[in-house]
């Protein structure tokens, strides 16, 4: 990096399904923290056609500077031709940092782009914090999620990770934040994609998104077997919930992957959490760093997840779902 040229961290704005997925508003939120720290500006890359919505957004949620390019030829995301033009603009402006969110499209294309500028990348991160001496650390899990490791980037620049959605809490909106819109014009020398899309059509299969839930209920291998399992599924209905899971029971077959909580799985933030028969293993309660309130049921008083509780029940974690389940239909029917 050029001597006396200002710090920047660059978060990749990924704006479909935006009000569902907002993990690039997480990330801008914690670039904001950072580059306090380093005294930087945090820069939103966002490409596209007819972008001046996302412009707007971006802005009133804590970037300094966005850098747009509006064109026809962007309608339609596409790795190759995102890849050339960060590569480009990546090597005219020398950014320090590069944060990109760990969705299926982050998760092809930085890896990418960490090759092609000749630096080290930090996958499916759970945390960035800044060093004493000012370098990103990266927190991601190793060792199959049994581990926590504190990664950094000495000599070579920009440092990249990609963070996983519902790690930081993103900055409410403010309408009178003002930013530097850059709008630049699209590259003439663009390879041509070898890829075209033809047309596309979003699922209608139910995903889970309890990184967005505000009531979530949780079950271990304490809840004994599958079908005691799937009981948690009545109380989240109940609750206006959605349902996690620890590993060992997504390894069991009870529950799909998307429900996995913890290193491996998603960071969680809801207003109430229930836990039911969970130990309560670093593996898992990594994932629960933003979580109110936790209701805990084990049979094992001195369990990890008992001891993070706001309130703790002992006794077998099925018995006391079924009561729970039975006292709110009778209060419902009330």
């Amino acid at each position: 990096m050029t001597k006396n040229k200002k710090k920047s961290i660059w978060v990749f704005g990924d704006y479909r399904n935006y009000y569902q997925n907002r993990v690039t508003l997480q990330l801008i939120a914690r670039a904001v923290e950072l580059a306090k720290v380093i005294k930087a500006e945090v820069c939103a890359l966002i490409f596209g056609y007819e972008i001046d919505e996302w412009i707007m957004e971006y802005t009133a949620h804590g970037a300094d500077r966005i850098l747009a390019i509006d064109d026809p030829a962007l309608k339609s995301y596409s790795t190759e031709m995102y890849l050339a033009i960060i590569e480009k603009l990546a090597k005219q402006r020398d950014p320090d940092i590069i944060l990109i969110g760990a969705t299926d499209f982050g998760r092809e294309f930085a890896p990418r782009l960490a090759k092609r500028l000749k630096t080290g990348l930090s996958a499916d991160c759970v945390g960035l914090s800044v060093s004493e001496n000012g370098l990103l650390v990266q927190i991601a899990p190793s060792f199959g999620g049994n581990m926590l490791a504190e990664i950094v980037t000495e000599r070579h620049r920009p440092q990249m990770a990609t963070v996983r959605p519902g790690t930081f809490k993103e900055i409410p909106h403010n309408h009178e934040r003002k930013a530097i819109v850059e709008r630049l014009p699209l590259m003439k020398d663009l390879p041509r994609p070898r890829v075209r899309l033809v047309e596309y059509e979003r699922s209608v299969a139910k995903e889970h998104t309890i990184e967005n839930a505000s009531v979530i209920v949780c079950g271990g291998r304490g809840m004994g077997n599958k079908e005691k399992f799937k009981k948690l599924q009545e109380l989240a209905k109940l609750l206006g919930g959605d349902v996690g899971s620890t590993r060992p029971v997504v390894y069991a077959g009870w529950a799909d992957h998307g429900a996995l909580v913890g290193q491996a799985g998603k960071h969680i933030k809801p207003k109430i959490l229930f836990s039911f028969g969970i130990s309560g293993a670093i593996q898992h309660t990594a994932g629960l760093g933003e979580a109110q309130f936790i209701v805990a049921v084990n049979k094992n008083p001195q369990a990890t997840m008992m001891k993070m509780a706001d309130v703790a029940i002992v006794g077998d974690a099925s018995n006391v779902l079924h009561h729970m389940i039975k006292e709110l239909k009778k209060r419902i029917r009330e």
